[in-house]
């Protein structure tokens, strides 16, 4: 039994600070300006994305938790190991389903690793863990999954899960690095659990990242907020329009914020001032839907291995476990 949850930090503590920098100079400087969507979460970004997932026309979340709700069983019984890692955690509110089977099938050496770069994130999910599932190894690593993969605990067979269909956040080269280098992480019995969105009409996806109550519009127009409070930057939230866009040749959902004018933008912190031309637009997120070949291809590619395929009745969303 235990009553508390071990904390692992391998970040600098001014980490946050220089990525955000070095993506805002990349992004707002590049001919076509773009900026990760991993600095939409701040405070406020946050609860607003927990709003979004309550919203009737985004079905990513509930549809998710209904695979994981009707089929937890069979994917802890399939992956095999007592012990699962949870990759850019978040609230870990998903992954109780899992540790529900994993409980019921290892009582007596479950094993939970949330992994996220946010601090508050990873305290409030883990003690919360802590209290509900007082027979729980529970374990905070504070690092990026994007390039710290080689800080995975690695005693025992593992089953990392990437949930969410965060994965879709990353571009195709991104895509291939993250799961080349995951790989290399992994050994005989470890498995890896995907949560994937899949292609489906425009007319689903679209009202997905662009409600009629406006949520995900405020949550993207957040973003400038972000910048301003963190690089006294001078943007006008109220001059940018929030555009979700299907890309049908890259089968993906872009979230852009589009100028109504033209300005120039001060953000001192980075010694920048950024013109931005009427209409123009910034990137703010890439959400990729995809078909179940193309996903076995990449991750076939990379050296894995099919062990289960899950859906909901409308084929709209995935999880999936591969071995190696």
């Amino acid at each position: 039994m235990t009553n508390d949850y071990s904390y692992t930090d391998h970040l600098p503590a001014d980490f946050s600070d220089k990525s955000l920098r070095a993506d805002v100079l990349t992004g707002l400087t590049a001919p076509r300006k773009w900026l990760p969507p991993k600095w939409f979460y701040d405070k406020l970004g946050s609860e607003l994305f927990e709003d979004i997932t309550r919203l009737p026309e985004y079905y990513p979340t509930r549809t998710e938790r209904s695979i994981l709700t009707r089929h937890a069983a069979d994917i802890i019984s399939a992956a095999g190991t007592s012990t699962l890692i949870e990759l850019g955690s978040g609230s870990s509110e998903k992954t109780t389903l899992l540790l529900n089977a994993l409980l019921a099938q290892h009582p007596d050496d479950s094993a939970y690793v949330a992994l996220d770069v946010s601090e508050d994130a990873l305290r409030s999910a883990c003690a919360g863990l802590v209290a509900g599932y007082p027979q729980l190894k529970v374990s905070a690593l504070r690092a990026d999954f994007t390039h710290q993969l080689d800080v995975l605990p690695g005693n025992e067979a593992r089953t990392v899960a990437f949930l969410g269909s965060t994965i879709g956040n990353l571009d195709p080269a991104e895509r291939a690095t993250f799961l080349h280098t995951l790989r290399a992480q992994l050994r005989t019995g470890d498995h890896f659990l995907l949560g994937a969105d899949l292609v489906k009409p425009a007319e689903v996806l679209i009202p997905a990242y662009d409600d009629a109550a406006g949520v995900t519009a405020e949550f993207n127009l957040n973003v400038l907020q972000v910048l301003n409070n963190r690089l006294s930057a001078d943007f006008d939230r109220s001059s940018f329009r929030h555009r979700a866009v299907w890309d049908d040749q890259q089968e993906w959902i872009e979230m852009r914020l589009r100028s109504t004018r033209s300005m120039v933008v001060e953000i001192p912190t980075l010694e920048l001032r950024l013109a931005i031309d009427l209409d123009e637009e910034i990137r703010t997120e890439i959400s990729a839907k995809f078909r179940r070949d193309t996903l076995a291809d990449e991750l076939e590619a990379a050296g894995f291995v099919a062990c289960g395929w899950w859906t909901d009745e409308q084929e709209w969303f995935s999880v999936s476990l591969w071995g190696i």
